[in-house]
């Protein structure tokens, strides 16, 4: 048990629990020209709690990425400003954009879409 939590402390994934906290992240991850990885999910959304040690997993592969995760039941307001209508959603946002959306619980097709856009984003800055 102490274990696992240990490894919940650890977590990259940032948990929104708010409009203030969404628009905190994003706000600081646009103008540090961080992309965004975000996870809209639901408690009662068994796909999309399934997706989530795979997201932490992600997110420690990924660390060039920001990843975020909105429960839209608790940020109802976030989800709509993100026209989010379907568990799981996943969005690849940059400079405040969205750059690709996935709708789904689909692991490979989420870790191909990642490595295509960081292969593309590391070319554009090289």
């Amino acid at each position: 048990m102490e274990r696992q939590e240990e490894q919940q402390n650890k977590s990259r994934v940032v948990k929104i629990d708010s409009v203030q906290s969404w628009d905190f992240y994003f706000n600081l991850a646009t103008n540090q020209g961080c992309p965004i990885f975000v996870h809209f999910t639901a408690a009662w959304c068994i796909p999309s709690v399934a997706m989530n040690p795979f997201f932490e997993e992600l997110a420690l592969t990924f660390q060039d990425l920001l990843f975020l995760t909105v429960d839209v039941d608790d940020v109802k307001e976030v989800a709509t400003r993100m026209e989010i209508k379907a568990m799981a959603t996943f969005l690849l946002m940059k400079e405040g954009t969205v750059v690709d959306k996935l709708i789904g619980a689909n692991p490979e097709e989420i870790r191909k879409r990642i490595d295509g856009f960081m292969q593309s984003n590391r070319a554009y800055i090289a």
